[in-house]
């Protein structure tokens, strides 16, 4: 097998159990490996440390399967993986009966660049990692047989593919799709999920808790909900008993999802939602101008830094969008605001929130500090991890 060599020092992260290894941290690759394959990984001082798979196209040269130099990596070790997450899902009290449910979270399943997510009959995977790809085969067998699902289709079509060398991959790979679009449910609201064309792998599982949330905030208010996408928040919070929606998102075919799943769910009263096409930023500004004011306002914008290099940029955009939220909320209103960068951390995403509601000259409070439901777990030698933050916060 292939060792990997560390330089002096670097194998510290690693024994605090970290699954990364940098381009910066390697001496050298002794014997030959492709992408992919397993290799030993081996500190400076000889100690085998344990066994990652090789990606030399990737800034992070190798991703640690065992932190155990004596695991073998075969089709048997991905078979006990998956199982194991899957248990430990079918385990959690607040994780049961859920229809829609993520499976394998990737390193802080201990599976790096796997993820899984269940959808009725229907799992869909997205390998992300040359070490994953590598192994596609074991990783459906397992799933499949972990599941017993009717179909598992791939959606390896994330663009931190080619940042491993690796071109997107979409497709069944096991059995067939059911004809129409699997529907999830989400307490008493039905949702549709895009396994082929949605975002992601279809769905955004992990503000489940999150949309429970806003229905239960809803009762009697106006709501406005920005980067709406299908309309998950807009149909808790009209299944909340909330008074008027309006929804705003880019997205036409977003759009017409939301409208379907509006459809699915006959006990909602349809003439309180409002669905509306438009840019958000312009938006935010048009109702503003329009006089326009809500009770309760949940912005979810899409990722406006994926690394840290980038939170000067996303940190200027988030800033706007809260100075909206707040200049359209009414006395006593709610914002519920998010954020999915993982270039933004809690502390940082708090502070621009501040900021936003300082420079409207409001005071505030924060009701709730948010994070991904649990089938979205964080590892704890892997704080990378915990990309979702929200803040539930109310104004005077």
């Amino acid at each position: 097998m292939p060792r990997l060599v560390l330089l002096p020092g670097k194998e510290r992260s690693i024994l605090k159990r970290h699954p990364w290894i940098f381009a910066g941290s390697v001496a050298r690759l002794e014997g030959r490996a492709r992408r992919g394959d397993t290799v030993e990984v081996v500190a400076d001082d000889g100690r085998l440390l344990g066994r990652a798979a090789w990606s030399p196209d990737s800034q992070i040269r190798a991703r640690m399967w065992s932190f155990s130099p004596d695991t073998p990596i075969d089709h048997a070790f991905f078979k006990r993986g998956v199982a194991a997450c899957v248990a430990r899902r079918a385990s959690h009290p607040g994780l049961a009966g859920e229809t829609g449910l993520r499976l394998i979270h990737a390193e802080s399943d201990g599976l790096p660049g796997v993820i899984a997510d269940r959808f009725g009959d229907v799992v869909v995977m997205q390998l992300t990692s040359a070490g994953a790809d590598k192994w596609r085969e074991a990783i459906v067998a397992a799933l499949v047989q972990a599941t017993g699902c009717r179909a598992v289709y791939e959606r390896s079509d994330s663009e931190v593919r080619a940042l491993e060398g690796l071109a997107p991959v979409t497709g069944c790979v096991h059995g067939e799709l059911p004809e129409g679009a699997p529907v999830i449910a989400e307490g008493a609201v039905k949702m549709e999920v895009d396994v082929v064309a949605g975002h992601k792998t279809g769905f955004y599982l992990d503000q489940r808790d999150n949309r429970r949330l806003t229905g239960e905030f809803a009762r009697g208010r106006d709501v406005l909900n920005c980067f709406c996408y299908t309309g998950g928040f807009s149909l808790h919070a009209l299944a909340g008993g909330a008074k008027s929606v309006l929804s705003i998102d880019s997205s036409a075919p977003a759009l017409e999802g939301a409208r379907r799943n509006l459809a699915l769910n006959p006990a909602l009263d349809a003439a309180r939602a409002e669905w509306r096409q438009a840019d958000v930023f312009e938006a935010l500004r048009a109702l503003k101008s329009e006089g326009r004011s809500f009770d309760l306002i949940v912005l979810d914008p899409p990722k406006f830094a994926p690394s840290a290099a980038h939170a000067a940029r996303a940190s200027r955009a988030y800033k706007d969008i809260n100075l909206f939220g707040f200049r359209l909320l009414r006395p006593g209103g709610i914002l519920m605001t998010y954020s999915c960068s993982g270039g933004i951390g809690l502390e940082l995403f708090q502070k621009i929130v501040a900021g936003a509601a300082a420079d409207v000259g409001v005071d505030a409070r924060i009701l709730h500090r948010l994070s991904a439901a649990p089938d979205h777990p964080v590892g704890l030698a892997v704080p990378e991890g915990e990309y979702l933050k929200g803040l539930v916060v109310q104004v005077d």
